[in-house]
């Protein structure tokens, strides 16, 4: 028998765009289950994320066969359109395109002039991260979701975090940084009743 656990997860931050939303450690939808979600759109209409550490098996070039070396994995984005590719990047500099979310990290942008960067090695792989599919709740649906503790809100504290490829480590490093209050979440086991 697996002993019931009430966790009082709420916090003062609230869900916008360029905020992340940190799954609670034993959520029950296995899309979500110690997931992050990078918000790039959160308004009157609804809200659009990705989540950021769930690879997947394919990399770039197994999708579009004219980027002949782009071996940048593609991430679960979410279950909604998930014959859908996205991306989110941090270098504006060379791509000068993209909608600003925060923290210097933009989403979507031009894809052909992004092909021809990836195709001459002139963007790294820690720039940018792709995503098959999208995370999205209807107006007033995530901030239900948040009433009932199945997730956290979170600041973005390093964009290293977000472009890094450590999926495991992503989940408690987010929750760590939401202070002392919540660190001791980060160790919890992945199945309770293990524990």
């Amino acid at each position: 028998m697996v002993p019931q656990m009430i966790l009082v997860m709420l916090n003062n931050i609230k869900p916008q765009t360029g905020r992340l939303l940190v799954s609670e450690p034993f959520m029950a939808d296995p899309n979500f289950k110690r997931s992050v979600v990078l918000l790039t759109e959160h308004g009157d209409e609804g809200t659009v994320g990705y989540i950021l550490n769930q690879v997947g098996n394919l990399i770039l070039n197994d999708v579009i066969q004219d980027l002949w070396e782009a071996d940048n994995h593609i991430y679960f984005g979410g279950p909604v359109a998930a014959d859908t590719l996205h991306f989110i990047h941090r270098c504006y500099d060379k791509l000068q395109s993209g909608e600003e979310i925060g923290n210097g990290i933009y989403w979507g942008g031009n894809f052909e002039t992004l092909k021809i960067l990836l195709n001459t090695n002139a963007i790294k792989a820690n720039e940018v991260k792709f995503f098959m599919g999208y995370s999205g709740w209807d107006t007033g649906q995530l901030e239900r979701e948040i009433e009932q503790n199945a997730w956290m809100v979170s600041n973005i504290s390093d964009t290293n975090l977000i472009f890094g490829n450590d999926d495991e480590q992503l989940w408690r490093d987010v929750i760590v940084n939401l202070g002392p209050k919540y660190a001791h979440i980060s160790n919890f086991p992945v199945d309770p009743s293990l524990n």
